[in-house]
């Protein structure tokens, strides 16, 4: 538990994990350099999340940089009265193809991997998400579940909320 505290830090309102971390090569004249590749998502909990991704020299560097390109990045979106999601949401982004659904008060968060980690720090207590397609990638899997919650901020209207005529 120490360990989970360490790893998110408050800063602000916005807390962060990092999801992803990977020792990246370039080569140059004498060999390879090395470099680390941090993905952090940051979020409060209660509708604002962002994901960033950074390179540094260092493990640390990178988390760093990666957390503040989180914090520029936040998005806002507006949670249910039983911190659920108003409709159902399909969205593909490269080669991640993502369902998420909306579920009743108490059902819980059932996500997995990336995807539960945007969604809980986005606030969202009651969803249920799958990834459809084949990918393990946790960035991509990350980036596709961003780009679900901002098409929950755009398309307020669904056909199961407009009265009928």
């Amino acid at each position: 538990m120490a360990r989970e505290q360490r790893r998110r830090r408050e800063e602000g309102d916005l807390e962060h994990k990092l999801i992803d971390l990977r020792r990246v090569a370039r080569v140059v004249a004498g060999g390879r350099r090395f470099t680390f590749r941090a993905t952090v998502v940051a979020g409060n909990r209660a509708g604002k999340v962002g994901i960033g991704v950074a390179k540094g020299a260092d493990t640390a560097l990178a988390i760093e940089k990666a957390f503040r390109q989180a914090k520029k990045g936040v998005i806002t979106i507006s949670l249910t009265k039983t911190k659920s999601i108003p409709y159902e949401v399909e969205v593909t982004y490269g080669s991640s193809h993502l369902l998420l659904k909306p579920a009743r008060e108490g059902r819980g968060l059932v996500a997995g991997g990336a995807v539960r980690t945007v969604l809980a720090f986005a606030g969202i207590e009651n969803a249920s998400a799958k990834i459809l397609s084949r990918s393990t990638n946790k960035l991509n899997n990350a980036k596709v579940t961003i780009e679900a919650l901002k098409r929950l901020k755009h398309n307020h209207a669904t056909p199961h909320t407009q009265p009928n005529s």
